[in-house]
């Protein structure tokens, strides 16, 4: 039979954008909990292994537990398209220091819709930070609306980038629903419990087997109810609607929708 999952470290998910500090908020978590937790660490890089080096230089942890993946493509392919690199290099860290009680794995800075496979972790952190606009939070998308936790970081730049933080927090709020929202600074001391508090507190319900790996998935749920009202009128999930324009004659050689 299988061993429980509880009997493997945690492995938590770093995403967000190019720039929100997702290595910087790694080191820190590895500087304020190394001491007590052994922890791992994979980073995302499409040609080069920079994050992995960043980190290596920093001290955080011992080199050896900080392992490159250089994913050759679009960070998002190698978190939730085909995870094998990524797979390999956290079994390969477990199996070199077992035990070990928490694997960080890092995204290559990606989008909005960067999101983990739940194959390849237990739960994940959607980074966003204020110099990227106090009103991006409220754009929404899969890892800033479902992810289990979201950081809304560098909050000590607000002041310097004209960003109202407790707007940026209520917005975060409003389109988690209830999900934890951390605002976070390496300068504020209770943000940086509060970050810490919560990945202890994550760990606490995975050995516990509480802890379930969900998938925010690439899109909300989404259904085309027309009403007879507006019949380019459709919901999504929330209780939100909004309508289409309607259709217009195309030419057949060319998509109706812009592809990616």
């Amino acid at each position: 039979m299988p061993e429980p999952v509880a009997s493997r470290s945690l492995r938590l998910g770093v995403a967000g954008p190019v720039g929100t500090g997702k290595s910087s908020l790694i080191a820190m978590v590895c500087r304020e909990l190394s001491g007590t937790l052994r922890l791992g660490v994979v980073t995302n890089d499409i040609y080069t292994d920079e994050d992995a080096r960043f980190l290596r230089s920093a001290g955080v942890l011992d080199p050896e537990r900080i392992r490159a993946v250089e994913t050759g493509a679009c960070p998002h392919t190698a978190i939730r398209d085909d995870i094998t690199a990524n797979l390999l290099a956290v079994e390969d860290l477990e199996a070199d220091f077992a035990p070990l009680d928490v694997v960080l794995v890092e995204s290559g800075g990606d989008n909005l819709t960067a999101t983990f496979s739940p194959a390849l972790v237990d739960a994940q952190v959607f980074v966003l930070d204020v110099a990227g606009g106090g009103d991006v939070a409220r754009k929404g998308g899969p890892g800033i609306a479902r992810a289990d936790l979201l950081v809304l970081n560098k909050t000590d730049l607000a002041p310097h980038v004209g960003v109202d933080v407790a707007r940026m927090i209520a917005d975060a709020g409003e389109a988690r629903g209830g999900r934890p929202v951390v605002a976070l600074s390496r300068t504020d001391r209770a943000s940086v419990e509060q970050l810490t508090g919560w990945l202890l507190a994550t760990l606490a319900e995975f050995r516990a087997g509480r802890h379930e790996a969900q998938d925010p998935g690439p899109m909300a749920p989404h259904s085309h109810a027309h009403s007879h009202d507006d019949p380019h009128a459709h919901s999504h999930a929330g209780g939100t609607t909004h309508r289409h324009a309607a259709h217009e004659p195309h030419d057949p050689l060319v998509p109706s929708h812009p592809t990616s």
